[in-house]
């Protein structure tokens, strides 16, 4: 193991996105060893072939480093774009009469492609389109079966291939494009961890990606629609995890409703025991300055105090000039608000009442032993990575270490809060099970002699879904004796 890679000492995760500024290995060492806990690979830019040396890199930290390494593919998903101008752009005036049709011919001041059919079928009189990520807003007079005649209520500059939004109704587009198709297929088939399906609208979106996905990797809801905001508690309960996907969401949105928004779909994930992502824009202006504002560490700190499982940057580290450093602020401010005497309370304003099982009241009860009994460490044995769930949904005081014989349930662990998952053989005993627990402990530098740890196992050892065990140790530190491995 690299003795540069201590335990990360704090609980809230870091995702970051790889891109021109950061997909060489060098770089991806430096931005794991700065605090990164995963790494986010953007499909929409590039091609498949350039995805492979990036894939190779992360994976041979895990012998560089001794620790388990999450990728999250983020798929493109069906971005509504404009057609093209005669003249590249155009310049549109408020009040202005302003058609979109189904011509191909390059557009003009009055006119232009929309090649999506599926909207001309889902508007009617009112509705307002959003062009160029808000700037520009049309607002819909009549609709017919080749055109969409519009006014604008805000002008400006309209260029080729700009992007559409259409927030106040579902469009009865799949989430998944024939692009999408292929690339998840591609990222199941290099081993993926996490793939995010963006532009989520309802719970039929998330259950084709997961028949697609197959159990190969575990799937995130990226929630950038408000008509998906409407429908969260159903798709949460086909995905496995959630991300507050910030920029479309802001344009869809009126910019005062974000903030409520993101608090919503945070305490909602946290109560169903999902992971929840925060994410975008969190430390932009470090894409050209080496130092954020502090109106965007407190943005971040926030998210942090929420009860966040994981922040993401996304330019900031993928194409900015400071990458690491955009990696190592992101690790400061969260040790700055976990270390503040106030956070536990505030992180604890949400309830996560326990379900009625047996696996549900061990990972309450972990949690509780702990305080009481001051441990140092919760230790859960798992397969499938749900028992760990279900502690990080208590927001335990204290760390959590994930041991697992499947270094794919190993590899989920990195957007997880508060977890270090360790991939190991599975244990046959109960004396076995509380030997390695203890070895580990001191083996991954989580706990000293003299601690108290909790464990919480199932038995029969080897079966999935048998969480039904939790016990209390002390280390003596004589347990790494006589073992090598």
């Amino acid at each position: 193991m690299d003795s540069q890679l201590s335990p990360r000492q704090r609980k809230v995760r870091v995702l970051a996105t790889l891109g021109p500024a950061s997909a060489t290995p060098e770089m991806i060492g430096r931005l794991f060893r700065a605090g990164a806990d995963a790494f986010r690979i953007n499909m929409s830019h590039g091609g498949h072939d350039d995805k492979i040396p990036v894939i190779q890199a992360i994976r041979a930290m895990e012998k560089d480093f001794g620790r388990a390494t999450t990728i999250l593919f983020d798929l493109q998903g069906p971005k509504l774009r404009v057609g093209k101008f005669k003249d590249g752009s155009i310049q549109l005036p408020t009040g202005h009469a302003f058609t979109l049709d189904r011509d191909p011919t390059p557009g003009d001041l009055h006119r232009v492609e929309l090649p999506h059919r599926e909207i001309f079928e889902a508007l009617t009189s009112g509705t307002r389109l959003l062009l160029d990520d808000g700037k520009l807003v049309l607002r819909v007079r009549h609709v017919h079966a080749d055109r969409i005649e519009t006014l604008v209520e805000v002008g400006g500059a309209l260029s080729n291939s700009k992007g559409l939004n259409v927030p106040d109704v579902i469009v009865p587009m799949a989430a998944l494009t024939e692009k999408d198709r292929r690339d998840l297929t591609f990222a199941c088939d290099h081993g993926a961890d996490w793939i995010a399906l963006s532009f989520v609208q309802r719970p039929e979106d998330v259950a084709e990606a997961r028949r697609l996905i197959g159990g190969k990797a575990a799937l995130l809801a990226k929630i950038e629609k408000p008509a998906a905001v409407e429908r969260l508690e159903e798709i949460l309960e086909l995905a496995d995890a959630v991300m507050v996907a910030r920029g479309d969401l802001g344009v869809e949105l009126p910019p005062e409703r974000v903030p409520p928004m993101q608090k919503r779909i945070v305490e909602t994930a946290r109560r169903m025991g999902r992971p929840v992502v925060v994410a975008t824009q969190m430390l932009e202006s470090m894409i050209q300055s080496p130092s954020p504002t502090r109106a965007e560490v407190s943005d971040v700190a926030t998210a942090i105090y929420d009860g966040a499982d994981a922040v993401m940057l996304s330019a900031e580290s993928a194409s900015g000039q400071w990458p690491e450093e955009a990696v190592t602020m992101m690790n400061a401010i969260a040790m700055s608000v976990e270390s503040d005497p106030g956070y536990a309370a505030r992180l604890h304003f949400t309830e996560t009442q326990p379900d009625a099982t047996t696996a549900d009241a061990l990972a309450e009860a972990a949690a509780r032993i702990a305080d009481t009994v001051s441990a140092s460490l919760i230790i859960c044995f798992t397969l499938s990575g749900s028992t760990a769930r279900r502690i990080a949904r208590e927001r335990p005081s204290v760390p959590l270490m994930v041991l697992t014989p499947k270094l794919a349930t190993a590899r989920r662990m990195g957007i997880l809060w508060g977890s270090h998952a360790v991939r190991t053989r599975d244990v046959a005993s109960f004396e076995e099970m509380v030997a390695k627990a203890k070895r580990m402990a001191l083996r991954q530098q989580l706990a000293r002699a003299g601690d108290r740890v909790v464990i919480v196992a199932g038995v029969p050892f080897g079966t999935p879904g048998s969480t039904n065990m939790i016990h209390v140790v002390r280390l003596t530190g004589d347990e790494l004796k006589g073992y090598g491995d």
